[in-house]
């Protein structure tokens, strides 16, 4: 290996490493101070750097943490697709990414932050890499929804992304006030509660189920409207013996 080759590895790596401990302290910064208090010189600091080395290699602190919440998605998705195929069952595999979105949250509010609020908002967001990964990220939601709706286990009467939605949706509302800065909520006690609604409520035998018990209900009312004049006008056993006793004896 010439000479070259080997100052052109040196260099490589030394750059990985660089922009691996730029990310890491812009991470750690931002998830204390949040997006508008974090400077470029807190990062630097942080990473035992210049400040102007930042700019070296990224274009600005948006473009630093746009990055950093790449590497973010990218690490739950990896997270993720590991611990769901340890898991079965639509019930346990639904409430497992509900309860890992929620743990994310609760975990890192300044990067949620940062991105339902800054990088959500851009004109440009669907031509992004975090858009993509997004999509990535929830769709692993969708796929669970839609084998349970070919399964049977699920009514396919209703959109696997509008249920997705209604998730993501329900969970970021949920947890706004937390966002916030506003008291706290509970991981595994909304992870039950999401699982148990959206399961019961896209369980395929909950719709038929009600249909046969309004009719059975409807059935005995009619059969009871039926016996009753029947048995009120059905002579006792004391009626019968009393006409028995008065009857005239034949001759």
């Amino acid at each position: 290996m010439s000479e070259a080759v080997e100052r052109r590895q040196v260099f490589r790596l030394s750059r990985e490493r660089r922009v691996s401990d730029l990310m890491a302290a812009a991470r750690e910064v931002f998830s204390q101070k949040g997006y508008q208090e974090t400077s470029t010189a807190e990062i630097a600091e942080r990473a035992g750097v210049v400040e102007g080395t930042i700019y070296r290699y990224f274009a600005s602190k948006r473009d630093l943490l746009i990055k950093v919440v790449e590497a973010w998605y990218e690490e739950m998705i990896s997270d993720y697709d590991e611990q769901l195929s340890q898991i079965s069952g639509t019930w346990n595999r639904l409430r497992f990414l509900i309860w890992k979105h929620l743990s994310v949250v609760h975990k890192e509010p300044a990067l949620c932050r940062f991105m339902f609020t800054e990088l959500r908002a851009d004109p440009n967001y669907r031509t992004t890499t975090v858009f993509l990964l997004n999509k990535a990220y929830t769709r692993r939601m969708i796929e669970i929804i839609d084998a349970a709706m070919k399964s049977g286990e699920f009514r396919s009467d209703i959109s696997p992304r509008m249920v997705r939605d209604l998730i993501f949706g329900g969970v970021e509302h949920h947890t706004w006030s937390y966002l916030r800065g506003e008291g706290t909520f509970s991981v595994d006690g909304t992870a039950n509660s999401i699982a148990d609604m959206v399961y019961r409520g896209m369980a395929a035998q909950a719709d038929q189920a009600s249909v046969p018990l309004e009719r059975v209900v409807q059935r005995l009312e009619a059969v009871a409207g039926i016996l009753s004049p029947v048995t009120s006008a059905k002579p006792g056993p004391q009626t019968a013996a009393a006409k028995t006793k008065s009857a005239p004896k034949r001759r």
